[in-house]
Parts: C-alpha cells; structure tokens; sequence
C-alpha cells in the first residue's frame, strides 16, 4: 500500500488517508516487550509450562509449529508442560528478535527466530528453527502477548537461507552461553 508508512519508532509519523499523526513511543515499551520474549524462552529453559505462558493474556491465540492452535494463557501452559514432561524436557530453546513493528501506540508486532539444542546435544538442531510472529498490545500500562504463530523454517528450495539462519542462531546461542559465563 504506497503512502502507507507503518513501522514506527519514537516521533515517526504514520502516513495514511487521515492527517500524519506522531506517536511518541517510549523506549521503555519497546524494552518491555523483548522481556515478555526473554520470560516465555527462560520458561522454555527451565521446563516450566506456566513460565512459558506468563506473558499471554487470557484471550490469546497462539498457533504451534505443527499446527496446533491454542485459546488463551491456561491452555498454552498445560499445552507445553505436556510437551516439556514428554518430548522436549531439558531442551534450550534460543530466540533472537529481528524486528519490532508498532503499529500503533499500543499494538505491536514482533518477528523473532528461534533454535532448539536438544537435552544431550550442545548445537542447533537446524530441522527445528523457526520464524516467530507475535502480536504484543498494551493494557493498563502493562504489555502482553495476544497472539504468536510459530512455523518451521524450511525454506523449501533455498538451502542457503536455511544454512544462514542456523548460523545466527549458532552465533546467539554463542552469545548466551558466553553471557551466562560472565
């Protein structure tokens, strides 16, 4: 859509039908919200379903990797416990944010990629990486995610785009683990 500008930082205006508005966003919303990813994939790391969800409302849509749709913060935790209790305990789940869209001053978007060591195994399993979109909006003051789907980064024809995006990820696990070091 010409004319339309829809990523906004700080004092970017929205360019539309209407009269351009300035939205003066605050760093802190945006720092709020990378802490709403760093809590669900430290709840991933510590195999812990109601850890994972803590950044979910009670109304949100969240669609896994294979598909699976759940309704709501109760349902993504019971959801992932089964999963961390059976297929994935022990796994460290790896995330990197790639961009944070506002669309508006209280709605925002987050594309994210992430990587999974399974339990035994000290690299990324490339067959798991995926691409993350989360929906994150802002109620009293306080942001929470209202919606992620989560898909399989194949990159069916592109083995070069799949090879690239597990070396980012190798690169941000060899952040984590140099921080968790320090």
């Amino acid at each position: 859509m010409e004319g339309m500008e829809r990523t906004l930082e700080k004092g970017t205006r929205i360019m539309g039908s209407h009269k351009p508005k300035t939205l003066d966003l605050n760093s802190n919303d945006e720092a709020a919200i990378r802490e709403l990813y760093q809590q669900m994939i430290d709840g991933w790391n510590a195999d812990i379903g109601d850890a994972f969800a803590a950044p979910y409302t009670d109304d949100s849509d969240f669609i896994g990797f294979d598909g699976t749709y759940m309704k709501g913060h109760q349902q993504i935790a019971s959801f992932h416990q089964m999963l961390f209790d059976k297929f994935v305990k022990g796994s460290h789940l790896i995330g990197k944010i790639r961009s944070i869209r506002f669309v508006t001053e209280d709605v925002a978007i987050m594309i994210a990629v992430g990587g999974t060591v399974m339990v035994g195994q000290s690299d990324i399993d490339p067959d798991r990486n995926s691409i993350h979109t989360l929906v994150a909006v802002k109620r009293n003051v306080k942001w929470y995610f209202i919606a992620f789907q989560n898909s399989r980064a194949q990159f069916i024809g592109r083995p070069g785009e799949a090879h690239a995006l597990t070396e980012e990820l190798r690169q941000e696990l060899s952040l984590v683990s140099k921080r968790m070091i320090d």
